[in-house]
C-alpha cells in the first residue's frame, strides 16, 4: 500500500474533523504514489506541474477516472476544506481552480468521448441579491468531476431562473448557495415557489454557504445541507438513490 508523502500528511492536518479527515484519508490511502503527486500539486496551485504529471499519468497507463478521483477531486477536497475553515482565501482557491481545470484539460475529452451516462442533472446558483460565487463554482467543479452534469445560473438567481432552469433541463436536484445572510431567507423564498409550481416532489433541494446551518436547511425545508464541496457532493449522490431520505448531512 502507498504511503501518504509528508506533503499530504501535512495538509490532512487542516482538517480538525475526524470524519471530514478520515474521508479525505481514504481518497489517498490506496491511490498510486503519481496521483498523490497530483494532489499536492493542485493544492499548491501549480498548474504547469498538474498539467505535466496529468500526461505522464495518461502516458503511464492510468485512466481518466483514476487521475480524476485520486488525484484532481481527493486534492480539491482539501482545498474546499480549507477555504471553508478561512486557512486559505478567495486568491489560493482561484489559483487551485486553475491548477485543476489545467488537469481537467486532459481527462474530461477522454471522458467525454467513453459515452458513460451522467449520475444526474444539477442546477446551481447563488440566490437573489447575493453575488458570492467561489463556494458554488468549487461545488461546480466537484460535482462536474463526481460525473454529474451541472447548470450553472451564476449568481443574483431569481426563484423564476431556477424553476425554469428545472424545468428546462429535467434536473433532480437543485442546489442554492448563499453567503450573506440577508439573502438567505431567498433560499424559503425559492422553495416556497417552487412548491407553489408543483415540482417540490420532482426535485431534491441541497443548500451551502458560509452562515448557513443543518437548521436553517430544515426550517427553510431544504432537503439537505451541504457545509463543503465534498458534502455537497456526497448529498447529491444520496439524491440520485431512491431511498434517499430528506434533510442530511453525510460529512459532519
Amino acid at each position: 500500500m502507498p504511503v501518504i508523502n509528508e506533503d499530504l500528511e501535512a495538509e490532512l492536518g487542516y482538517v480538525t474533523s475526524p470524519a471530514e479527515q478520515q474521508h479525505i484519508r481514504n481518497l489517498w490511502d490506496e491511490a498510486d504514489p503519481l496521483m498523490q503527486d497530483i494532489s499536492v500539486s493542485l493544492i499548491k496551485g501549480d498548474n504547469n506541474r498538474v498539467d505535466q504529471l496529468t500526461k505522464e499519468a495518461l502516458e503511464a497507463g492510468f485512466s481518466a477516472n483514476t487521475i480524476l478521483d485520486d488525484g484532481l477531486i481527493a486534492g480539491m477536497a482539501i482545498v474546499g476544506v480549507k477555504f471553508r475553515d478561512n486557512l486559505i482565501f478567495v486568491p489560493e482557491v482561484l489559483v487551485a481552480a486553475r491548477a485543476m481545470k489545467a488537469g481537467m484539460a486532459h481527462v474530461e475529452p477522454i471522458l467525454s468521448a467513453s459515452g458513460i451516462e451522467p449520475v444526474g442533472t444539477v442546477i446551481m446558483g447563488t440566490v437573489k441579491g447575493d453575488l458570492h460565487d467561489i463556494g458554488k463554482n468549487l461545488c461546480i467543479m466537484m460535482l462536474s468531476g463526481a460525473g454529474f452534469t451541472v447548470i450553472d445560473l451564476g449568481v443574483d438567481t431569481s426563484p423564476e431562473e431556477f424553476i425554469e432552469a428545472v424545468e428546462e433541463n429535467e434536473a433532480g436536484v437543485l442546489g442554492m448557495s448563499a453567503l450573506l445572510t440577508t439573502t438567505m431567507p431567498n433560499m424559503g423564498r425559492t422553495i416556497d415557489a417552487i412548491e407553489e409550481a408543483e415540482m417540490r416532489e420532482v426535485v431534491k433541494i441541497m443548500v451551502g454557504g458560509a452562515p448557513l446551518s443543518q437548521e436553517f436547511a430544515d426550517d427553510m425545508g431544504a432537503d439537505g445541507y451541504g457545509k463543503d464541496a465534498m458534502s455537497c457532493v456526497e448529498l447529491a449522490k444520496t439524491f440520485m438513490r431512491p431511498d434517499a431520505e430528506p434533510s442530511i448531512n453525510p460529512v459532519s
